[in-house]
């Protein structure tokens, strides 16, 4: 393990954060948390912060400022967070807005957990529920493809998770820590 996290703080050079982007329902939050655990790192969910301080579901958020209103609070709130040598698992809208992913890779590498549509459908279950932000009428397909390039495009290191479990997705990204590679394709352990 020692060096893993030698091999992780010469990567990131004056970056200390990691953050995990990606699709509602990809593993961000229990990737997130299983890798504080192994690199002995904070764990911070945006979405978990968010719901904190507004004293709100994310449903309920949504409900009452609609999609562009939680988006905006989302940006906010990602632009104060001010963490050292911490795993973030970021809400999957984070990605929208320029301003918040700027701020947040100031001091984080961006990881991009890739899962397939059909994987995701099948995870996620009811979107509402679960506080995915959608556009009215909007299908989650028409999402996936609108967030994925988005999620290439401010990701440093992508690690596809199809048909992986999370702590594969963990064993995925300490390789690309350790190795400097910018992509990993998951196989059985």
């Amino acid at each position: 393990m020692k060096s893993v996290k030698s091999a992780i703080k010469k990567m990131q050079k004056d970056k200390s954060n990691i953050a995990l982007i990606g699709m509602p329902g990809c593993g961000k939050s229990t990737i997130g948390v299983l890798l504080a655990k192994r690199l002995g790192r904070y764990f911070l969910d945006t979405d978990v912060l968010i719901q904190a301080v507004e004293g709100k579901t994310l449903q309920e958020i949504i409900a009452d400022r609609g999609m562009a209103g939680f988006c905006e609070l989302e940006r906010m709130h990602i632009e104060c967070i001010d963490v050292k040598n911490s795993i973030i698992a970021t809400g999957g809208s984070v990605v929208y807005y320029e301003s918040a992913m700027r701020a947040l890779k100031q001091d984080a590498v961006a990881i991009y957990l890739r899962i397939g549509l059909e994987e995701l459908t099948r995870r996620l279950g009811d979107l509402h529920e679960r506080g995915v932000v959608l556009e009215p009428g909007q299908t989650l397909e028409q999402l996936y493809a609108k967030r994925t390039p988005l999620y290439e495009k401010w990701a440093d290191h992508t690690v596809d998770l199809a048909g992986q479990n999370h702590d594969q997705g963990v064993e995925a990204i300490l390789r690309i820590l350790q190795n400097g590679n910018t992509h990993e394709r998951n196989t059985a352990l």
